[in-house]
This record gives structure tokens, C-alpha cells and sequence, in this order.
């Protein structure tokens, strides 16, 4: 077979086989991070504002408009159905491993490995073997296994089956691609168009994840390594493209200032902060290496926490100098060996050296870098042991595969996810707080309030643990405790819209409808659908005795939302009470049509109908909410006064008589009673 059908059909395996094992992932929820990036961002819901994502809330899209314009092509592909998310995600992992193959491949071909490798590098066994020929003769074979396995390594899941991790796949493919362009225009007759497809890959990965900023450096280093042999060469030969691959930092650099220097938050330049995050980085890194080789335990969500001192970190802190000494070394003595180490830890090193406020260890860091070190280890495997480490390393595939594959399932489940993270990593505030949300969600109040008072303890600087707290507490009917807990996730965070809805529902039904006005306004200028924010105003206002303004409340909700039933129920009975009745009656039937089971929509609609002099129609809206709600006094007192219009005054008798048992303080119904009862 020829080596380009031979590629073609190793190309088609890499997709079959990591399609495969990430069939089980197309249901999977909205997880962690996927709500407010996704279901809650504005500006996905249409083209033309994808690329502006949203910039003050530190999510995972802000200052990433290539990301979130990936996400609003997959909104208009199916809304938050989260099927064309996952596609989405798993066709990006598929392209970035067909990239990597293609990019070992053709570094063989450019024919500076086995230099590069020098016999002195090889042991003797090895030589006497001829592994370094194996190496070139095999180098489809040995691309594709270092393909296959980080396709389908189990370190790659949180990356791929988590749907905001786009980001880190998505700035993954793009930074294969700057660096498989290079190599095409290495040996290119016109170099220039590859050199220009490189620096747009370059560019565009920089609109997806900062850690794009390696980029021109690493190329830089394969150029040295691979190509032209030196530093010096390497810019003699091509320094106005290498210009170009650094003018790529320019936007880069704009999008960080304009979330403010620092994501909207999420990073920090103290130097309290530097000096205990970098010490958290060592056990990182060791960590990340040790999933490499063995992925096992994985861990959704670590948590932030700092080490109280280098004596706590010190075995890990051993172990990653000694790695990062033996780099520096091989860089010079072994170049293939040390332009790989050199990738992994550069890498890495945006994410290791800038302290993160939210997150110290966080799997899906390790996209890139594990291509580093799965090629290195691979090219040791068949160093090592010669053809016969090519069956081991293929049969070893089939075995990750696997494991990727049940790593995966239990995405499919949030109280299964969480609660493996929590038994893996109690100590992670975000686990033990989504743990209790799953368990609201199904209401088991009692579990919830447990995890969510331990997240509290365990970081009380987090807003969402205290909103969901809030939520348990008043499910329990505990007020003024749930007002304190909304009250504390604002404090924490101001613009945290949903808090502030709940504080102003939980002063409503307080009878605090002065204190509700302000949060509830507050929330309807953040939310993407303020439905619920305005229609809670719409109440408060109500309460207070400003009619007009509630109005407005209730119909600016049903602009954000048409179908919002309650809006078109206190709407219609506002409209009626101020004598619009054709407008009241159209919100008062749209409110009984979308909830045909709620008795009060049909009460309601009876009197504005009686109001307009259709006694008929409302006495048929008074009897289905009767059918539906017998003890419903109100209903039972509005038919008999239909029914005392008609002349059918026992029938009127037995309903306000109905009435009054039901509900003996309604004086109303005591005087038509006594009324009918002096009538002959």
C-alpha cells in the first residue's frame, strides 16, 4: 500500500477509534461551568454577538471570542440541547489528534530526527538493533500510536466531554496547526502560504485560551531542534515570520486588558498569592505527570487550596526540579528529548506561573502537554524494544480506550460525577457544593443542606454555595435564614443575578416589598432572561400600591418571555381592575391556555368576563375552576353572584353558603347569604 493511502487509512482508525470510545458522551448534562457560559450567555443567542462574549464575570469565555463563537454556531445548530455541544467538542479532539499525527509524521520525514537522536544517544542495545532506522522506517506506525493514545488517553476527558473545555481543545488544535504549518513550509517550494496559514493558526488560537502565548516560542524551538539546527540559524533563515508569530501577541494582549489585566478576577500578581500558588504547582505538575503514566485517580474538580509551606510539597517539589534540570540538560545534549520536556513545561507554564484565584490542579491543562510526553515515551518504548513495542504500545491503546470509555459514562450523571469527586477530594469547596445542588434538584433537602454547609466552611469567598443554601433553606419554609444566605452570595458577588431574585421573592413573600425593589431591578439589567426578575417587581410594585409601574414590570416579562403564564395572569387582573377589560380578557385567556390546571387562571378570566357582561362564558370559567379546585372559596363566591344575575337565586344561595364554610371570615359572602335568605 502506498504511504499516503496508508495515511489515509491510519487517518480513518485515529477517527473511528476515538469515536468509539466517546459514543457514550452526546446526553451528557450541562455541567459546573457549562451554565453560565452556555445557558446563561446572552451572547451566544445570536451571531452577531459572538464575538463580544461577556467580560465581567470571569467566565470561561470572556476574552475568548473564537470560543464563544464556536458556541453560537452549535445555539443555532440546537439552543442548550446539549447534543451539537458535545459533537462540536468531540470533531475538535478528533481534528487536534489528526493534526498531531500528521504533524510526527512529517517531522520524521523532514529526516532531523535520526540526527538529532545521534548514535551516541542510543544505548547499545539499542544500536545493535537498529532502532534508530526502525524509527525512520517506522514512522507512520510510530505517529499513529502517539496519536491513538492521546486520542483516547482517559487524561483527556475533562477536556473533551466537559463542553466549556472547548476552550483548551479548541486553543489545542489551533496551536497543532500553527505548528504542522511550519513544518509544511519547512520543505514547502513556497513557503510563504504555509508560513501565513501558521501565523492565522497562531492569531486565532490567542482568541481562544491564553495558554496560546507559548506558541511562537515552541515553534521557535522545533525550527532549532528539527530544522535548522540552531537559534542563530533558525531566525537567519526565517525572522520576519517569526516577527509576524510574535506581533500575534498584540491581540492577545488586548483581550487580557480589556478584562481588566487580570480575567475579570480570576487571576492574581500578589505576591502573597505568587509565592502559594507556585508552591500548589509543584504537586501539580508531579500529579499531571503521574496521570500520564498511570490515570488513576481522575478528579473533576480539585478545589483551591495552598500549601502552608515547602516542607508540605517537598518529595513533589524534588521531583519536578530534577525533571526540569534533566530538560534543560537534554536540550543540549539530547535535542528530541529536550524539545519535548521543553513542551510540556512551557506549556504548562502560563497556567503554573500565574496564580489562578480559582483553581491550583485542573486536568484539562494537560491537553497539550501530554502529546509531549506520550511521544517521548513512546519513542523510548520502541527504542527500547523494537517492533515488539509497537504491538505493546497498540494493545496498551485498546486498554486506555477503555478506561476513557467508563471515564466518560460517569459524566452522564451529575450525582454520580460529583460524588466520585467528593470521595476522591472532600476538601474541594465547588465539589461538595454542586454535590448538595444534585441533591436539591431531587429533592433531598436534608443531603443538600450537609454538602452545602460543608462548601460553605470549606471556602465561605464562594457566592454559589451560599444561593444554593439559600434555596434549601427556604424550600423548609426558614426565611429570613434563606435571606441571609442570598444576601452573603451578593456581598460576595454583586452581579450575581440569580441571587439577587431569590433575596427579592424571599422579601415578597416576608411582606418586605420596599426592600425587593432594588435587587429585583438589579437582576433584570444582568439576566439574559429577566422573565422572573421583572414579574417578581411586578408583584413588589404591586404590593406597594403602584399600579402603573406594574404593569410595565409584567409586560417587560412578557417581552424577555411570551409564554410566562403568571406574568399574563396578573396582568390581565391589573388591565381589569383599571377598566381595560378587551386587553385583560387576552392576557387573562392566554394565562388559562398555557395553565389549563390552575384553577386561579380560570377564576380570574370568570371575572373579568363577568365584568364585560359575559355572564355565560364566566360562570363555564367559574365551574372549571371549581372542577379543578372544589374548596376554592372565591370561585364558589363569584358563581353565585352569576348565578343571582340569572334570577337562579337557590342555586346562588348554596354557592355563597359553599362559601362561607369554606371560608367563615368572608364577609361578603355572610351578607348576600342573609340578603337571599330575607327574599320570599
Amino acid at each position: 500500500m502506498k504511504g499516503d493511502h496508508r495515511a489515509l487509512l491510519a487517518g480513518a482508525s485515529l477517527s473511528l477509534a476515538t469515536l468509539v470510545v466517546y459514543a457514550n458522551t452526546f446526553t451528557g448534562p450541562p455541567l459546573f461551568d457549562d451554565e453560565p457560559s452556555i445557558l446563561d450567555n446572552p451572547s451566544i443567542r445570536h451571531l452577531a454577538s459572538a464575538l463580544s462574549p461577556p467580560r465581567d464575570y470571569g467566565l470561561t469565555v470572556s476574552g475568548r471570542p473564537l470560543l464563544n463563537l464556536t458556541l453560537a454556531l452549535n445555539y443555532a445548530i440546537s439552543g442548550t440541547d446539549v447534543w451539537s455541544y458535545h459533537v462540536g467538542n468531540l470533531l475538535i479532539h478528533v481534528l487536534a489528534g489528526l493534526t498531531l499525527f500528521g504533524l510526527v509524521r512529517r517531522t520524521f520525514e523532514l529526516g532531523a530526527v535520526g540526527g538529532a537522536l545521534r548514535p551516541d544517544g542510543l544505548s547499545a542495545h539499542a544500536q545493535n538493533r537498529g532502532v534508530k532506522p526502525l524509527l525512520q522506517q517506522d514512522a507512520l506506525a510510530v505517529a499513529f500510536l502517539i496519536a491513538l493514545l492521546w486520542l483516547l488517553h482517559p487524561l483527556q476527558t475533562e477536556a473533551v466531554t466537559y463542553v466549556i473545555q472547548r476552550a483548551e481543545s479548541l486553543m489545542g488544535l489551533l496551536y497543532l496547526l500553527t505548528l504542522y504549518c511550519f513544518v509544511r513550509a519547512v520543505d514547502a517550494p513556497r513557503p510563504v502560504w504555509w508560513q501565513a496559514a501558521a501565523v492565522a493558526a497562531c492569531a486565532l488560537g490567542m482568541a481562544c485560551k491564553e495558554v496560546m502565548v507559548t506558541a511562537p516560542v515552541v515553534v521557535f524551538l522545533y525550527d532549532r531542534t528539527f530544522a535548522a539546527g540552531s537559534f542563530a540559524e533558525a531566525w537567519r533563515r526565517r525572522r520576519w515570520f517569526y516577527v509576524c508569530l510574535l506581533l500575534t501577541w498584540v491581540p492577545l494582549a488586548w483581550l487580557v486588558a480589556s478584562l481588566g489585566g487580570d480575567r475579570a478576577g480570576t487571576f492574581t500578581l500578589t505576591p502573597g498569592s505568587l509565592s502559594g500558588y507556585w508552591l500548589s504547582q509543584f504537586e501539580a505538575v508531579a500529579r499531571y505527570v503521574r496521570l500520564s503514566f498511570w490515570p488513576s485517580p481522575l478528579i473533576f474538580e480539585y478545589g483551591f487550596s495552598l500549601p502552608t509551606g515547602l516542607g508540605a510539597v517537598a518529595p513533589q517539589a524534588v521531583a519536578v526540579t530534577a525533571l526540569l534540570g534533566a530538560t534543560l540538560w537534554a536540550l543540549g545534549k539530547r535535542p528530541v528529548a529536550g524539545f519535548l520536556g521543553a513542551c510540556f513545561f512551557l506549556i504548562l507554564s502560563p497556567t503554573s506561573v500565574v496564580p489562578s484565584t480559582v483553581q491550583t490542579i485542573v486536568e484539562h491543562r494537560m491537553y497539550l502537554p501530554l502529546a509531549a510526553v506520550l511521544a517521548l515515551a513512546v519513542g523510548a518504548v520502541v527504542l527500547g524494544l523494537g517492533r515488539r513495542g509497537l504491538v505493546l504500545l497498540a494493545v496498551l491503546a485498546v486498554g486506555v480506550g477503555w478506561l476513557t470509555a467508563r471515564r466518560n459514562a460517569l459524566y452522564q450523571d451529575e450525582l454520580a460525577l460529583w460524588s466520585d469527586t467528593i470521595g476522591k477530594r472532600p476538601g474541594s469547596a465547588a465539589a461538595q457544593n454542586n454535590l448538595g445542588r444534585v441533591y436539591l434538584m431531587r429533592g433531598q433537602v436534608a443531603e443538600a443542606k450537609v454538602h452545602l454547609a460543608e462548601a460553605v466552611h470549606l471556602n465561605p469567598g464562594l457566592a454559589q454555595p451560599y444561593l444554593n443554601l439559600g434555596l434549601a433553606l427556604e424550600s423548609t419554609g426558614e426565611m429570613e435564614p434563606a435571606l441571609r444566605a442570598y444576601r452573603e452570595a451578593v456581598r460576595i458577588l454583586p452581579y450575581f443575578a440569580q441571587a439577587l431574585v431569590r433575596e427579592g421573592m424571599v422579601l415578597n413573600q416576608l411582606g418586605r416589598p420596599a426592600e425587593a425593589v432594588e435587587p429585583l431591578q438589579a437582576a433584570a439589567r444582568l439576566l439574559v432572561d429577566p422573565a422572573d426578575a421583572l414579574f417578581t417587581l411586578g408583584q413588589a410594585e404591586s404590593a406597594l400600591g403602584r399600579w402603573p409601574e406594574a404593569a410595565d414590570s409584567y409586560t417587560r416579562a412578557l417581552r424577555a418571555r411570551p409564554e410566562h403564564a403568571e406574568a399574563h395572569l396578573n396582568l390581565g387582573i391589573l388591565l381589569a381592575q383599571a377598566g381595560r377589560l378587551d386587553e385583560a380578557l387576552g392576557h387573562l385567556r392566554e394565562a388559562a391556555r398555557l395553565q389549563p390546571r390552575r384553577p386561579e387562571a380560570h377564576a380570574n378570566l370568570g371575572v373579568a368576563l363577568a365584568q364585560a357582561g359575559h355572564l355565560a362564558e364566566a360562570m363555564a370559567s367559574y365551574g372549571t375552576a371549581l372542577r379543578l379546585r372544589p374548596d376554592y372559596a372565591e370561585a364558589h363566591y363569584n358563581l353565585g353572584n352569576a348565578l343571582l344575575q340569572f334570577g337562579r337565586l337557590s342555586e346562588a344561595k348554596r354557592q355563597f353558603a359553599e362559601a362561607l364554610r369554606l371560608q367563615p371570615g368572608m364577609d361578603a359572602a355572610r351578607e348576600m347569604l342573609d340578603h337571599l335568605r330575607s327574599v320570599p
